[in-house]
């Protein structure tokens, strides 16, 4: 068989895949897959740099398919250019525990780079790959970091308003190296995109300074779509897009250019109709002759020897290694941790600064940290100090200005920590955390390793008023699996948010404070516990009226485990109102109350600690007051009630503003005595003798 008449076939072997699998599956997306066959079959044997044998090697070409429903294209690739699926993988399509999901998934198949699903967030991804491959190219040389990313997107990625944030951001920064597929085909679920698109993506691309070339009627002819991939590659200091005009469901004799081709299997008739078409069988289901599958492991191979050469250079290499495997690694460097600063009682600090001093202690010794923020840069503690903005003019910039642009900020972000080789921190207002909510909801899903500082994190934020103070915000995203939320109460408290940051893997949001913030006695000694999530700050006892958390420091375990040790109240404070919570313990001293108080930083990593702790932190009788400046929604997992707000803020300064929501010592004290009266009936209630049980004796 000659080079052409196997490419040929190639193809149609890639398509009569991707109408089998959803067949067999019974939903799926083959029209896509089948129109962009011969782009794929270039990509994989013209074009990318990859080895299979070494999925996550350094130095591999990026492939993110945004038109995520695409998929059982990527996975045909896999399964074709051997990264270890196999023909029963692609019959078990979209089955459950199957490593061929409904749509891609890092880290559960070889070979998939990002989670993409929702359109628009693989395109804001691969310019997150794009700064971060420049970034490592420029510290670390172009002999260990010189590769591209390309990334497939569809109508729907275009409309999304992620994808435009995204591509102004990657256009105004000059991002070479990153070429773009734009799947014209003209048809979205609804039917054509006539009914809601008239845009114009070459004009629109080149506003925001892109590369861009209208391929036109090409998307079946392999050397013109290489030749259109090539001149984009060239591009250094421009990100380029080649629009690309398919035929989705191609070559289909009924379905092509229909939405029907879109999301649904062809059906038995029109499969078969289909292959004969394409000169397959069609009898045969998965059909893969030995050839084919030869030709593209072949492909496959050929990266083995640019891999090797790649890891000779790197063992060669004579710089400087540390920060090499620190980078990759995703950590710091050996006793980065001792670089945290400390803060002693009697000083009062926004828990936003005191985390941008921290930041700025440990960049030194954390070489892959990039940090920005979303126009707000010096209001949220994400300034790395002396370090250049990301640019064309400074390629080695860890310092990226993401202007006004949230939702585009999270998915850069994503494809940052994913790409490899940093660690992306991205700050915005708290409140604006929602305009990202859908790129950190896959930062949770995929496990990526981002580092979120959302500010201004109460209504103590105050004369911005009720737009911009976050109430629901915090139970909001403490409902989302897999992200660990931390609210520091002070400087120290912060500090060790950050560390957890870094030592742990998956994403971490850390919610601040705008106003100044008391540093609380017993914080520093404790700084080890933030990481269990909660912990006894203080013991305020009525009748020597002492403050035990110098006692708690030094033995901040096993203090309180014994149930006789209780206090009357237990008050659980997050962020800014646990220095209220003390504040309030000193009047139920007066009262002859004996008070409790708990920072409770984290509700994710409270919940790792077994029920010992969680007893010894929390006490086993005496009811628990939660105090936070937020939803109400959640605490009673904890707390028998709580100081909260449950409807929105108002204008005003803020220490106004929080005595109006009931945010001051006075009532925090009044409202624990209310829950000890309460308490004290229920308790009195239990105790009368139920007739029915006498009645059950006699």
């Amino acid at each position: 068989m000659t080079d052409s008449a196997a490419e040929a076939l190639g193809v149609e072997v890639i398509r009569g895949l991707a109408m089998d699998a959803p067949q067999r599956a019974n939903a799926g997306h083959p029209g896509t897959a089948m129109a962009l066959a011969p782009l794929a079959h270039v990509l994989w044997t013209r074009i990318m740099r990859y080895d299979p044998e070494d999925p996550g090697w350094a130095d591999r070409d990026r492939f993110v398919l945004s038109c995520g429903h695409a998929c059982i294209l990527l996975y045909t690739m896999l399964y074709l250019t051997g990264y270890g699926l196999d023909l029963d993988d692609l019959k078990s399509f979209r089955q459950l525990h199957s490593l061929t999901p409904g749509h891609p998934e890092v880290h559960h198949t070889r070979g998939v780079e990002v989670t993409t699903g929702p359109l628009g967030q693989g395109f804001a991804n691969g310019v997150g790959m794009g700064i971060a491959e420049r970034i490592l190219r420029s510290r670390f040389g172009a002999d260990l970091i010189d590769h591209h990313t390309f990334v497939v997107c569809s109508d729907g990625d275009l409309m999304e308003g992620i994808s435009h944030e995204a591509a102004s951001l990657a256009g105004h920064l000059g991002l070479g190296r990153l070429v773009y597929v734009y799947d014209d085909n003209h048809i979205t679920i609804d039917g054509p995109t006539e009914i809601s698109l008239n845009d114009d993506p070459v004009k629109r691309f080149e506003a925001y300074g892109w590369h861009v070339e209208n391929l036109g009627e090409q998307a079946n002819d392999l050397d013109a779509l290489e030749g259109g991939l090539r001149r984009a590659m060239a591009e250094e200091s421009r990100p380029s897009l080649l629009v690309l005009r398919s035929h989705i469901g191609y070559p289909s004799p009924n379905l092509t250019d229909t939405s029907k081709a879109h999301g649904s299997p062809f059906g038995k008739a029109e499969v078969e109709a289909t292959k004969k078409v394409m000169g397959l069988p069609a009898d045969q289901d998965f059909y893969v002759p030995p050839e084919v599958l030869e030709y593209y492991r072949e492909a496959g191979r050929r990266g083995r020897d640019l891999r090797k050469a790649w890891q000779g250079r790197l063992d060669g290499w004579d710089g400087d290694r540390q920060a090499w495997d620190a980078a990759w690694g995703r950590r710091g460097e050996p006793g980065w941790q001792s670089a945290l600063p400390v803060w002693e009682p009697g000083v009062s600090v926004a828990t936003r600064n005191s985390v941008k001093a921290a930041l700025n202690a440990i960049a030194p010794a954390v070489p892959g940290l990039v940090s920005g923020g979303a126009d707000l840069t010096g209001n949220t503690g994400t300034q790395l100090e002396g370090e250049p903005r990301q640019s064309v003019e400074h390629p080695e910039g860890k310092a990226v200005a993401y202007g006004v642009r949230e939702h585009g900020m999270g998915g850069a972000m994503n494809g940052m920590a994913h790409h490899g080789g940093v660690i992306p921190i991205g700050g915005t207002f708290f409140t604006f955390s929602d305009y990202m909510r859908g790129s950190v909801r896959l930062a949770a899903l995929s496990d990526a390793k981002v580092i979120y500082f959302w500010t201004h994190d109460s209504v103590g934020l105050g004369e911005d008023g009720p737009t911009h103070q976050p109430v629901e915000q915090l139970a909001s995203i403490r409902a989302i699996p897999g992200l660990r939320v931390i609210r520091p109460a002070d400087a120290n408290e912060s500090a060790q948010a950050l560390r957890v940051a870094i030592e742990r893997d998956g994403p971490t949001a850390l919610i601040l404070s705008r106003q100044d913030l008391p540093v609380l006695a017993g914080t520093r000694e404790s700084a080890a516990l933030l990481e269990r999530g909660a912990y006894i700050l203080s013991d305020h006892g009525a009748d020597h009226g002492a403050d035990d958390s110098a006692a708690h420091a030094a033995d901040p375990v096993d203090h309180g485990a014994d149930p006789a040790d209780d206090p009357d109240i237990v008050l659980i404070g997050t962020g800014s109102e646990v220095s209220l919570c003390v504040e309030a313990a000193k009047i139920l001293q007066g009262h002859g109350i004996s008070a409790r108080i708990v920072s409770m930083p984290s509700w994710d990593l409270f919940d790792e600690q077994d029920d010992d702790y969680q007893d010894q932190v929390l006490g086993t009788g005496a009811p628990v007051l939660a105090v936070e400046a937020g939803s109400s929604f959640g605490w009673a997992r904890y707390a028998d009630d709580s100081v909260s707000i449950d409807r929105f803020g108002a204008s005003g300064p803020g220490k106004e503003v929080l005595a109006y929501l009931g945010f001051t010592a006075d009532n925090v004290a009044a409202r624990a005595l209310a829950l000890i009266d309460a308490m004290d009936e229920l308790d009195g209630f239990s105790d009368i003798d139920d007739p029915d049980e006498e009645e059950e004796d006699l």
